[in-house]
């Protein structure tokens, strides 16, 4: 499933696409009508599998406003929770069920906002063309085209290997072999889930502890700040993330029906995902023609520098319509697949035995930090010196760092303001600012 954040940069893409009235000539793609330029046309995802799982539907309207993107850039003076996010708006109260051919019929009921979870986990059956029907809350009917699983195919091995990207960078790469099982599989897609170890470097058993802080208590702020045993676990955490760029793969006239060394993935070898274990889950889809042109359609631009380049496609609109015959353009796409997947685990020894680990946290910097403990009371009316940086009690409650040592002479290089204590941005000491500090089930070390 593509991430919120790539679907509906594609999503705004397409309907300033629109604006601009630009087409693709190599691919018939529908644009939408001049009446429905500036209106929230309805965004349908779902990729309906041969799987026994809880099926999902995703529900959304488009929209032409320009969501604010989230700052990944880690800032040792803003406090966490306090930068934009994105929205998207979901689509509630639907009414959604899939149709087989052979007179089976499966209910969805909408869980969180917009996302409808199938009432049994089933999977779809090669040889059975289904339709997704749905109703949204205001009454209008849609359904789905003819949704066939076109075949079946086996990942049979996926492995890494160190390996040099074609720009000339160390890494690793990983590659997927498969073997068709049945029918005849012809065009695929892929995807994974990659979860790595993070082992914070500057972790130390105690930690800050504020309590009773008034910064504008007078003549100076109360508090009590101690040092004591940390109360959980937070030096060894994992971090899961799921592929947002499309990666397909056409065996069409080829001779040989068989996948070998398909590259799925590169790694740079100074990536911080590689530091310690990493594991990757990949996911193989036996996808229909459509589908593949669909995809092919949108990396084309999505993975442009610019949207308003040369390669500007109109609206591409989903295989879904209005049962009425409506002229009514849908955005997104529901495709019906088979699914195969294998998960990988290595270590950053198995491939750089003895050298060096990549940078922490994307390069972040780790440096001993140290400021006094206290400042100038918040209500002081008047000069109040100055000249340090926050204070250690400022930083403590703002959550920004993490207790290192007590401070001694020539800890802490050009150490212009001094303090009792030697610390270290809390991302530093805490590895749950990058990760939780769950175990996934999976793991295995």
């Amino acid at each position: 499933m593509i991430s919120y954040k790539f679907r509906y940069r594609i999503i705004f893409a397409l309907m300033s696409f629109v604006i601009l009235g630009a087409c693709l000539d190599e691919l018939e793609i529908e644009t939408l009508n001049e009446d429905e330029q500036q209106s929230a046309a309805l965004v349908v995802e779902a990729v309906l599998t041969d799987e026994a799982i809880t099926q999902k539907v995703y529900l959304s309207r488009s929209s032409l406003r320009l969501d604010l993107e989230t700052d990944t850039v880690y800032n040792p003076y803003i406090p966490l929770g306090s930068r934009p996010v994105e929205s998207v708006d979901m689509e509630g109260g639907a009414t959604v069920r899939l149709l087989g051919g052979n007179g089976t019929e499966y209910q969805f009921t909408e869980g969180e906002e917009g996302i409808y979870l199938s009432n049994q986990p089933f999977a779809l059956e090669m040889g059975i063309d289904y339709s997704l029907d749905i109703t949204t809350s205001d009454g209008k009917e849609y359904e789905s085209d003819p949704l066939v699983v076109q075949g079946k195919s086996q990942l049979t091995n996926v492995y890494a290997e160190k390996a040099t990207s074609d720009s000339g960078e160390e890494g690793i790469a990983i590659y997927v072999d498969s073997e068709p099982q049945q029918g005849t599989p012809k065009f695929y897609r892929y995807s994974y889930e990659e979860t790595y170890k993070i082992v914070a470097p500057y972790w130390k058993k105690d930690d800050f502890r504020l309590t009773d802080y008034d910064p504008c208590a007078l003549p100076v702020p109360t508090y009590t700040l101690e040092i004591l045993p940390r109360e959980m676990q937070n030096r060894v955490c994992y971090n899961t993330i799921s592929s947002t760029t499309i990666e397909q793969l056409s065996t069409a006239g080829e001779p040989e029906s068989n996948i070998s060394r398909k590259m799925v993935r590169f790694i740079a070898r100074d990536n911080f995902i590689i530091s310690h274990r990493y594991s990757i889950l990949v996911q193989q889809r036996v996808q229909s023609r459509d589908a593949y042109s669909f995809y092919e359609t949108l990396k084309s631009f999505s993975q442009s520098d610019n949207v308003f380049s040369q390669i500007q496609p109109g609206a591409i609109y989903a295989n879904v319509h209005r049962k009425d015959g409506s002229s009514e353009s849908v955005l997104g796409y529901v495709e019906a697949v088979n699914v195969s997947e294998q998960r990988l685990f290595f270590n950053f020894d198995d491939f750089f035995a003895g050298e060096e680990l990549p940078p922490y946290a994307f390069g972040f910097n780790c440096n001993l930090l140290t400021a006094p403990e206290s400042h100038a009371s918040y209500c002081l009316s008047g000069p109040s010196g100055g000249g340090c940086p926050q204070s250690t009690i400022e930083r403590v409650n703002l959550g920004l760092i993490s207790y290192y040592e007590d401070y001694s002479e020539g800890l802490v290089p050009d150490a212009s303001c001094p303090g009792p204590y030697v610390f270290v941005p809390r991302i530093c000491g805490d590895c749950t600012l990058l990760g939780s500090n769950v175990k996934p089930d999976f793991w295995v070390d």
